[in-house]
């Protein structure tokens, strides 16, 4: 099993956690169904390219030039970069593809990735470190308990599922060494939060 638990490292790594709610919004949430495929798919693939392909390749220029060493950032100061190119890459997501009147489940989702992200960059400056993976896969469950309530629907398997995943992440982290289990319950709160204070503007 400890062999297994690093691979969710990479699956649920924090880069992909944008596209993973983009896609469950559309396929799986009722209130996603209104849109159709077309706009759907320029929808995931914006995401795509602005959320995951721009910052991995980034993450290849900063390894090409000595600035990171792992895809994972375990070093503090190496994560101030690529954790503030990703929130600008968010924001540009927020205001010219997934916008609050143009959708606005996934504009709230985002923006709450924002705020983490903020957060996390500020507890960096003070020498505190955050588990960035479970801030994403906790942004996740509570986006998608969040839509639950939206459409006063019973979402029981996939919010099941993804406590499930958090708890798996959190497991991941600890056999990798990568995290202490302050920094995953902070991780933890802060994915949590800020999901939830933003329900009050879409839920």
């Amino acid at each position: 099993m400890k062999k297994l638990l690093p691979i969710f490292s990479y699956v649920l790594h924090p880069v992909f956690i944008p596209l993973f709610g983009a896609i469950y919004f559309f396929f799986i949430a009722e209130t996603g169904f209104k849109y159709t495929l077309l706009q759907a798919g320029f929808i995931l693939i914006q995401v795509f390219f602005v959320a995951v392909l721009v910052p991995i390749s980034f993450y290849f220029v900063l390894k090409q030039l000595g600035k990171m060493d792992s895809i994972m950032v375990e070093n503090l100061n190496q994560r101030k970069l690529p954790l503030g190119f990703q929130i600008l890459l968010m924001l540009v997501l927020i205001q010219n593809g997934t916008t609050i009147d143009r959708i606005p489940e996934l504009f709230f989702f985002f923006l709450g990735g924002i705020i983490s992200g903020l957060i996390t960059l500020i507890l960096l400056f003070c020498n505190i470190k955050a588990s960035i993976h479970l801030i994403g896969i906790t942004s996740l469950c509570f986006f998608v308990v969040g839509l639950s309530l939206h459409e006063q629907t019973n979402n029981l398997f996939s919010i099941s599922l993804l406590l499930f995943l958090i708890g798996i992440t959190a497991s991941s982290r600890l056999v990798m060494k990568a995290h202490t289990f302050f920094e995953l319950t902070l991780g933890f709160l802060i994915g949590t939060l800020s999901q939830i204070l933003l329900w009050y503007f879409w839920v």
